[in-house]
C-alpha cells in the first residue's frame, strides 16, 4: 500500500539538506581502568527548511549506524510525518542502476518538492535526479537540484531568538542620541567656537569678531565637549576637570628572541582613582549669559545629549559614582531648567557597570513616540517599564512578578509589544532556565511562548508564525517542539534527542541538585559530577570549582555530551558547581549579598548546600573539600581557605584578583562601592593572609592584562610575612587564567596530595 505523502501539496520550494554534526562526548582523563568512554546523541538539532508558504517545512535526521530519515510537517495541521515514501525511493533508484540502496540510508545531499507536479528533486552520487510521487518513476535530469539559499530554505536562518516583528520596529539599546532629531551642529551660520586659554570663545565668520563667553575656565578646569543646540540659540559646554590617569606595570622575563627582560606598561583605572568630572554649562552668544543647570557635577561615564525635536531641550542619563543613584535628566537650554524623569536611588547598587549578562538596555528609546523602556529592578526584580517622556513620568510597568527579565529580543512600536527572554516564571523549574514570551506595553497579553522544562532556544518561521522550540538541562537531553507564535500553543512534538549509545557508553549526567540557603528558605541550585564508577561504599573527596563574580550565574544550564569535569572525576574526586547569593539572575536581595562584602563568595549557601547533598549522599567525605577558581573565582577560592578553613582544606587561585582595591575599578566600585572604605581591607585575601589555615597553590601569568599579577605576588608577600606555607607557580609569558596542561597537572597532583594522600609522582625521572 502506497504510503501518502504529508502534506499533499505543497508549494514549490529549493532547500539545502546540511548534514549535521554530531558531538562526541569523551572523558577528560584517563580513568583508572584505562578504559574510555565515548558515545554519540542524535536528534539534538534540527535544521528546518521551510517552504514558501511558510506553514510547512522538512528536516533531515541523522540516525545511528549512518541511518537517516527525512521528515515533513504541516505547522497550521501540526502533524508530522515522513517527508515521502523512502522505500519506494530507495527501490526506485536501486533499480535505475546507482547502487543496492537502503530506505534508512537514502544518499541524498540535497533536494527540493515541485509540488506544481508532484515531484521530489535531488542530487545523489554527483548527479541529479526527479522522482514522481505519485508512481516513484525516478530518472536522471540535467539540471541539478539547487544549493543555493533562498527565501524558501533555511540555510540562511532568520535570528533564531528576535522576531522580525514589523519594519520600522526598532529597539534603541544605546543612550547617545543617535535616533533623535535634529543632531547638533558643531558651528552656527553667524559663529564658530573655540577653546583658548580653558575658556570658550566665540569668533564670527565674517568681520574678524571675537567674544569670550566664559571667564571660569582655568588649567585645572578646562572647557571642553561643546556643541550648538539644534535650535541654533545655545552652545552647551562642559568644564572639564580631568582625572589622573594611572598605569599599571608587567614584565615580560621571557621575550621571544632573547634579551633583556621587557617592561610593558598599560593604563588601568583602579577603585577610588580620580576620574574625570564634567559640569554643565550653557551660554547664551546673543546676551552673553551663562547658565549652569542644577544637575550635579557627572563624575562616572560618558556625557551623551539627546535632544528633543524643537531643538531647544536635551536629554542624558547620569549614573552618580558608586552606582546608588541614577537619573534620567532633562535640561531646557533657555531657561536652565531641569527636570528628573527617572530619579532611582538604591542603599546598595543600581546594577549599570558589568552587565553582560543580562542583555537587555537599560534605556530603550522609541522612534514613533516620544517614550522609553526602562529596565530597573526598583521593586526587587529586573522589569521594563514604560516611561513617558514628554510628562516625565512612569507610565506604567511593563513586566511585573518574582522572575527575571534577562534579554530584550525586539520592541514593536507598531503592535506595541515586547518580545523578551525571562527567568523565574515557571514555579515549579530551576528559576535559572531560560524562557521566550510576548508582552503588550500597557502589561497586558502577556504570551509564554516556551513551555518545557528546560534551558529554551528558539528559531522563527521565516514569517514568525510558528517557532521550533528547542530545550534541554544538564541531566536530559534535548527536546524539539513546534509552537504557534500568537498564543503558544503546542502544535507538535517533532523529536527527542536519542542517547542510547551516549548511555551505553558508561557516561552520566551531572545531578542537578537544590538545596536551602542560609536564610533556610531561599532555593540554592547547583549540580553534582560524579567517576563513572563511583562505588556508594566509599568515601570520596569533594572539590567546588567556583566563580561567584555578582555580575552572572554560572551552573550550567544546557545538556552537554562532554564530561565536565572528567579529569577530576576520574582521579576519584566529586565536582560540585553551585550559585550562592551573591551572584546575578535573582532577586535583588539575593544580588545584594554580595554589596561590600565580596569576602562573603556565597560560602555560607555552598557550604549549606554540599552539607544537604551528603545527609543525601553519604559517601561525599566532607571532612576532604576542596575548592578552585579563576579571576574573581581565584578570590574566591583563596577566600575560601582564609576565611572558612574548618570547612575548605585546600584551594587552587587561579589569576586572583586577591584585593579590590588592585583591580578595574568599573567593576569593583559597583559591587564595593566608592568611596573606598574599611569594606575593601575586610574582603582582602591580602589584608586577610594571616588567617590562612590548610593547603592553598597560587597561579598567576606574569603578563596578565586583566588582573594585575601584582594582585597575587602581593598576595603571596603577605603570606611569606605571615609565616605561612603555600604553593607559587609564575608562568612567564602567561596572561589572565595561565597555566595551560601544565598548570592543570599541578592541580591535580596538589588534589590528590592534600586530598587524598597521594604524593605527586617524580616526572622529572622520566
Amino acid at each position: 500500500m502506497r504510503k501518502r505523502v504529508v502534506p499533499e501539496r505543497w508549494i514549490f520550494a529549493i532547500c539545502v539538506a546540511t548534514a549535521l554534526a554530531v558531538p562526541h562526548a569523551t572523558a577528560a582523563g584517563q580513568r583508572k581502568n584505562d578504559r574510555s568512554l565515548n558515545g554519540r546523541v542524535f536528534k539534538m538539532t534540527i535544521t528546518p527548511h521551510w517552504f514558501a508558504d511558510n506553514t510547512r517545512f522538512w528536516y533531515r535526521n541523522d540516525l545511528r549506524d549512518g541511518m537517516r530519515e527525512f521528515v515533513a510537517v504541516d505547522a497550521v495541521k501540526g502533524i508530522r510525518a515522513p517527508a515521502f515514501d523512502h522505500d519506494r525511493l530507495a527501490k526506485a533508484l536501486t533499480k535505475a542502476g546507482v547502487m543496492d540502496i537502503s530506505a534508512e540510508r537514502l544518499p541524498i545531499d540535497t533536494m527540493e518538492f515541485d509540488t506544481a507536479n508532484n515531484t521530489l528533486k535531488f542530487r545523489s552520487h554527483d548527479s541529479a535526479w526527479s522522482c514522481d510521487l505519485a508512481t516513484y518513476e525516478t530518472k536522471k535530469i540535467d539540471k541539478p537540484a539547487a544549493t543555493g539559499e533562498n527565501r524558501n530554505g533555511s540555510s540562511r536562518a532568520p535570528n533564531p531568538s528576535q522576531p522580525a516583528g514589523d519594519k520600522d520596529a526598532l529597539v534603541t539599546s544605546h543612550q547617545d542620541g543617535k535616533d533623535s532629531a535634529p543632531q547638533a551642529p558643531t558651528s552656527r551660520d553667524k559663529w564658530t567656537y573655540a577653546v583658548k586659554d580653558h575658556n570658550i570663545f566665540l569668533h564670527a565668520k565674517e568681520g574678524g569678531e571675537e567674544i569670550q563667553l566664559s571667564h571660569d575656565g582655568t588649567k585645572d578646569q578646562s572647557y571642553g565637549i561643546l556643541q550648538w543646540a539644534p535650535d541654533g540659540m545655545m552652545l552647551v559646554a562642559f568644564r572639564i576637570t580631568p582625572g589622573e590617569p594611572k598605569e599599571v606595570y608587567r614584565i615580560e622575563s621571557s621575550p621571544t628572541g632573547g634579551g633583556r627582560a621587557k617592561l610593558l606598561t598599560s593604563s588601568y583605572p583602579l577603585p577610588g582613582d580620580k576620574f574625570p568630572c564634567y559640569e554643565l554649562n550653557v551660554f547664551n552668544p546673543q546676551t552673553k549669559q551663562q547658565l549652569k543647570p542644577d544637575v550635579g557635577i557627572i563624575d562616572f561615564g560618558a556625557v551623551h545629549l539627546r535632544w528633543s525635536t524643537d531643538g531647544r531641550r536635551f536629554i542624558f542619563p547620569k549614573m552618580d559614582r558608586g552606582h546608588q543613584r541614577f537619573r534620567l535628566i532633562r535640561v531646557d537650554t533657555h531657561t536652565g531648567d531641569v527636570q528628573h524623569i527617572i530619579d532611582e536611588k538604591t542603599d546598595t547598587f543600581i546594577w549599570t557597570a558589568h552587565a553582560e549578562s543580562v542583555k537587555v538596555p537599560q534605556l530603550a528609546w522609541l522612534s514613533q513616540t516620544d517614550e522609553i523602556i526602562h529596565a530597573s529592578e526598583r521593586d526587587g526584580w529586573r522589569h521594563l517599564y514604560l516611561v513617558d517622556v514628554k510628562a516625565g513620568v512612569i507610565s506604567n510597568q511593563i513586566t511585573k512578578g518574582q522572575y527575571v527579565v534577562r534579554a530584550v529580543d525586539l520592541i514593536d512600536e507598531k503592535k506595541r509589544q515586547i518580545w523578551f527572554r525571562a527567568s523565574g516564571m515557571n514555579p515549579e523549574q530551576d528559576p535559572y532556565l531560560l524562557h521566550f514570551y510576548r508582552i503588550n506595553f500597557d502589561g497586558s497579553g502577556l504570551v509564554a511562548l516556551t513551555d518545557g522544562h528546560g534551558q529554551h532556544e528558539i528559531q522563527y518561521s521565516p514569517d514568525k508564525s510558528y517557532l521550533i522550540d528547542t530545550y534541554s538541562r544538564v541531566d536530559m537531553a534535548p527536546v524539539h517542539e513546534l509552537r504557534r507564535v500568537a498564543d503558544g500553543k503546542l502544535m507538535c512534538l517533532l523529536e527527542k534527542a536519542d542517547t542510547t549509545e551516549l548511555d551505553g557508553s558508561g557516561w552520566q549526567p551531572p545531578e542537578v541538585f537544590v538545596a536551602k540557603g542560609r536564610d533556610g528558605k531561599t532555593d540554592i541550585w547547583g549540580i553534582i559530577c560524579r567517576p563513572v564508577d563511583l562505588d556508594p561504599g566509599r568515601k570520596y573527596p569533594v572539590i567546588e570549582e567556583i566563580y561567584a563574580g555578582p555580575q552572572s550565574a554560572y551552573v550550567p544550564k544546557s545538556f552537554s555530551t562532554g564530561r565536565r569535569y572528567g579529569a577530576l572525576n576520574d582521579l576519584g574526586f566529586i565536582v560540585v558547581k553551585i550559585d550562592g547569593m551573591g551572584t546575578a539572575l535573582r532577586s535583588k536581595a539575593f544580588h545584594d549579598v554580595c554589596w561590600h562584602n565580596l569576602k562573603d563568595g556565597g560560602f555560607p549557601d555552598r557550604i549549606l548546600w554540599m552539607k544537604a547533598a551528603a545527609g543525601k549522599y553519604p559517601y561525599m567525605d566532607l571532612t576532604r573539600v576542596g575548592v578552585y577558581g579563576t579571576s574573581a573565582g581565584g578570590q574566591n577560592a583563596a577566600g575560601a581557605v582564609l576565611f572558612h578553613p574548618e570547612f575548605y582544606k585546600a584551594a587552587v587561585a587561579n589569576s586572583g584578583c586577591h584585593d579590590n582595591r588592585m583591580d578595574k575599578a568599573s567593576w569593583n566600585e559597583q559591587w564595593m562601592g566608592y568611596p573606598v572604605g574599611p569594606q575593601y581591607a575586610a574582603s582582602s585575601n591580602i589584608d586577610n593572609a594571616h588567617r590562612l589555615k590548610g593547603h592553598l597553590m597560587l597561579i598567576v601569568g606574569e603578563l596578565d592584562s586583566n588582573v594585575p599579577p601584582e594582585s597575587t605576588l602581593r598576595f603571596a608577600d603577605a603570606l611569606i610575612k605571615a609565616n605561612k606555607v603555600f604553593d607559587l607557580l609564575v608562568i612567564p609569558g602567561g596572561g589572565h587564567g595561565a597555566g595551560g596542561s601544565y598548570g592543570w597537572q599541578r592541580i591535580r597532583d596538589f588534589f590528590q596530595q592534600h586530598l587524598q594522600g597521594i604524593a605527586p609522582p617524580n616526572r622529572n625521572a622520566d
